[in-house]
């Protein structure tokens, strides 16, 4: 085993970046992250943990398991320049205060960060993780009480008829297949983010918010973020006092530029958890984000 001592570029709190970070190929208990990260050399479990002084401890079984976890917790990208720049925003001056460690966890591979685009639509955040687990333990092979990231190839092997059974739905099934088969998903991070969201956005069943998912969980990118979120359809209504279309929601994003991405997670987190100033709105519980998509024109 080597275990190996990162130094975050940045802020950095691995416990904040985390805690809801457990799927089928990941856990986070206590703090400690046990992963299964896939390397040329085949899966590997991995372990990170966050010292006291701020470096994270990470136990794999290579320096590529090493590598992979480091992706995944985003430790090299930096976002100083945002919790700067936006230190004074009126919506997010409370989260950048209180969350400044935050950063996106990413998965494993593009093609689960896909697939989880996919399962996340029309439904809640604790059925979508149902329906992408059953689809990841279908799909690959398990570490020990862990399964292995899938890859396009897993994916792509499917039926949609399978897919459906599983929980994704006909047409949802059929545009996972055929992405996982007639596109370079580990290619996209050679590509500029707008290729990537106008790529992956064209396509029927998917969208602006799908987009943003690969671009933050899959690519690890900043720029694009989980547009149209039905959270951000709620934080939207409770702004401004009225009913909310999805498309209006592009408002909210609009002055983060560059930032975007960090800046949607930033506003989910900090609506979740009383931060914004929105009076007794988000006291609500009706009105707490969840994680859907609102409508399926969305996606």
């Amino acid at each position: 085993m080597i275990d190996a001592e990162l130094r975050p570029q940045g802020p950095y709190a691995l416990r904040l970046s985390t805690r809801h970070g457990s799927d089928a190929t990941r856990r986070v208990v206590e703090g400690v992250v046990t992963a299964v990260v896939l390397t040329e050399a085949g899966p590997e479990r991995a372990q990170a943990w966050q010292r006291a002084d701020g470096a994270v401890c990470v136990r794999a079984a290579s320096d590529a398991g090493v590598e992979r976890m480091r992706f995944m917790l985003g430790l090299d990208d930096d976002h100083s320049a945002f919790l700067t720049r936006f230190a004074d925003d009126a919506l997010l001056r409370e989260p950048i205060r209180q969350l400044r460690g935050l950063r996106p966890l990413r998965t494993a591979t593009v093609a689960q960060s896909l697939l989880r685009a996919v399962a996340g639509q029309l439904i809640t955040a604790r059925e979508a993780r149902q329906n992408e687990a059953r689809v990841i333990r279908a799909a690959t092979v398990a570490v020990g009480d862990l399964q292995t990231p899938p890859t396009a190839a897993d994916l792509g092997r499917f039926a949609p008829a399978e897919l459906q059974r599983l929980g994704l739905g006909a047409r949802r099934g059929a545009t996972l297949v055929r992405l996982c088969r007639g596109l370079d998903l580990e290619g996209l991070h050679a590509h500029p983010t707008g290729t990537v969201v106008e790529r992956i956005a064209r396509e029927r069943g998917l969208g602006p918010w799908s987009a943003g998912v690969v671009c933050l969980e899959g690519l690890g990118r900043y720029e694009h973020g989980l547009v149209r979120d039905l959270g951000l359809v709620k934080l939207a209504a409770a702004l401004w006092g009225r009913s909310v279309e999805a498309e209006e929601t592009d408002v909210l994003l609009a002055p983060y530029g560059e930032w975007a991405g960090i800046a949607s997670v930033y506003l989910l987190a900090g609506f979740g958890s009383g931060l914004l100033p929105l009076g007794n709105a988000h006291r609500n519980s009706r009105s707490r984000p969840d994680r859907r998509v609102a409508p399926r024109r969305a996606a």
